[in-house]
């Protein structure tokens, strides 16, 4: 029988609940309870409970030097969709939860999210500049669908005319394509659709609980005939995983119409170092050492590098042919197409609670 420590949990990224690195108090399994499971093939059942939470602000600078976006903004914390590389699982640390299991069982829901957006884009000081969902975790999540907070924020950007970018995996984005198409009458909208690989067994292992990949490639093609700009995000590059994919992926893509695709290389930072690690061995056991040397040696020896301007495009050789492929593909196929700015020029700032019309 295979040992509990060493069987994949199926539906979820993590493996294990990861201990938050910051708190003094740790649960660990019992010896009893891993004994059981392994006896009578008994898993412990995960449940996603969403827990209320009540933030002063919701719109953050991002300072970043590797990331383009100038301001985000994240409906939820943690995500269901359970990606087992997301950078965003140490962030749930700083809430008091785990980055394993904890990051996509246990949902954080900002319900007063719209209303911190609408006063902030209102502040006589604002000048408009694009404000994305989601820097951090997935405004499409399935949470979304419950709770709707996502769609009521793009509300708010379409009525003061305030640019918005939009970063997912779901094709729950589709549901508001009425707002969409809107807010791309004005030039208000651009979304960023993640494709991380064309074989949906590689995609159920990594991203277990995300949209297909033919539904997400149809969810860039509704986009795309809707007029609405799409980039793909053909991330994380995990060589030995996907890396051998960059060049279909981005004819894939290109076919359903996105007009440029970005990606980075994987660099697993904080806690993800033990929970991919730990994924792989389950996953993918006979290529799990091989997996890390190279992602290694894509970070001069380390799993990851935090240098800006180097962490997320790794270097060394495995690095510079994953960039050569990614601009083989783009000459090839993205050479006449461009992504537009968005407009920031139709929202005016407020004064003592009088929109300046002139």
């Amino acid at each position: 029988m295979i040992d509990p420590k060493k069987e994949i949990r199926k539906g979820r990224g993590a493996q294990t609940h990861k201990a938050n690195r910051f708190e003094a108090l740790r649960q660990e399994p019992l010896e009893e309870f891993l004994e059981y499971s392994r006896l009578y093939g008994e898993a412990e059942k995960i449940r996603t409970t969403y827990l209320k939470v009540h933030p002063k602000t919701i719109v953050n600078k991002v300072t970043s030097p590797d990331v383009s976006m100038p301001y985000s903004m994240n409906p939820y914390q943690g995500c269901e969709h359970g990606c087992v590389y997301c950078y965003a699982r140490n962030s749930h640390e700083f809430w008091g939860y785990g980055p394993g299991l904890d990051f996509e069982s246990k949902i954080l829901v900002k319900e007063s999210a719209p209303a911190l957006l609408e006063a902030h884009i209102r502040k006589a000081s604002w000048k408009a500049a694009p404000i994305v969902l989601s820097g951090n975790t997935d405004c499409y999540q399935p949470a979304e669908r419950r709770f709707g907070i996502t769609r009521r924020c793009l509300e708010v950007f379409l009525r003061y005319r305030h640019p918005v970018g939009i970063i997912t995996k779901n094709a729950l984005v589709l549901r508001d394509l009425d707002l969409l198409c809107d807010l791309n009458g004005h030039g208000l909208v651009g979304v960023n659709v993640s494709v991380t690989s064309l074989e949906e067994s590689t995609r159920r292992l990594l991203e277990p609980r995300t949209a297909s990949i033919p539904k997400r490639l149809e969810t860039i093609r509704e986009l795309a005939e809707a007029g609405i700009p799409v980039n793909a995000m053909l991330a994380p590059i995990i060589p030995g995983i996907n890396s051998h994919e960059i060049m279909e992926l981005a004819k894939a893509v290109a076919d359903a119409g996105a007009r440029s695709f970005g990606f980075t290389v994987v660099r697993l930072n904080g806690a993800l170092a033990d929970l991919f690690g730990d994924w792989l061995q389950r996953a993918l056991p006979d290529r799990a050492e091989k997996v890390l040397s190279q992602i290694r040696a894509c970070h001069g020896g380390s799993l990851n590098d935090s240098r800006f301007g180097i962490r997320n495009k790794g270097e060394g050789a495995i690095a510079t042919q994953i960039h050569q492929m990614a601009a083989v593909a783009r000459k090839k196929y993205f050479s006449d197409r461009i992504f537009p700015d968005l407009n920031c020029d139709l929202h005016a700032p407020f004064k003592d609670g009088q929109l300046r019309l002139f």
